[in-house]
């Protein structure tokens, strides 16, 4: 069971997707919403939560006090789930603004404007690294100078090349077989 752990919508149970998606642990969303309060990265944020899943990290941000959040699902019955979750979390946040795109992600970033300040990319653990590089290179120009990319993957996979986009890591966490990197374009890393 997954639930929304700290903000306005806290203790709001999520729906899950029965197949095809990996939410992540209560614990790892702790540590990691507790580090980008820390950061002040969430705060009217715009927010991107790419292969969503269930939306629990988007939804979890726009508890918090998100500003907007736009959430990109390719499959049809996960973009369902992410449907019913923003409406269980927007009865209890009713200024809220949260959309689901039904999308590819390369897709949807090849038409996306932008820009996002905080973005979730937690693909499946199974893609392949050009994948994975070609969806950093499309979404590089569509983030605001200071934004924050939190970059999902199994601890035995690659670390994405982000330099090829642009952009810096600036934290690296492992969690059991979960492992996160936090990038930025690499013009904030002077402000930082």
């Amino acid at each position: 069971m997954t639930r929304i752990i700290a903000g306005e919508a806290r203790g709001l149970r999520l729906d899950v997707p029965g197949s095809g998606t990996r939410p992540t642990s209560d614990r790892v969303r702790e540590s990691l919403f507790g580090a980008l309060e820390s950061a002040d990265a969430i705060a009217d944020a715009r927010v991107l939560d790419l292969y969503a899943g269930s939306g629990a990290l988007g939804l979890e941000a726009l508890s918090r006090g998100a500003a907007t959040l736009d959430l990109v699902e390719r499959a049809r019955p996960a973009a369902a789930v992410v449907r019913r979750n923003i409406a269980t979390v927007t009865k209890a946040l009713p200024a809220a603004t949260a959309r689901v795109h039904e999308s590819a992600v390369l897709a949807f970033l090849g038409r996306a404007t932008g820009p996002w300040d905080l973005v979730f990319t937690d693909p499946p653990y199974d893609q392949d690294d050009a994948a994975m590089n070609a969806d950093l290179a499309a979404l590089a120009p569509l983030l605001s100078e200071d934004a924050v990319v939190v970059i999902e993957r199994a601890r035995r996979s690659t670390p994405p090349d982000v330099e090829s986009a642009g952009l810096e890591v600036f934290r690296e966490k492992v969690y059991g077989d979960t492992a996160m990197w936090w990038a930025q374009p690499a013009a904030a890393s002077q402000s930082r």
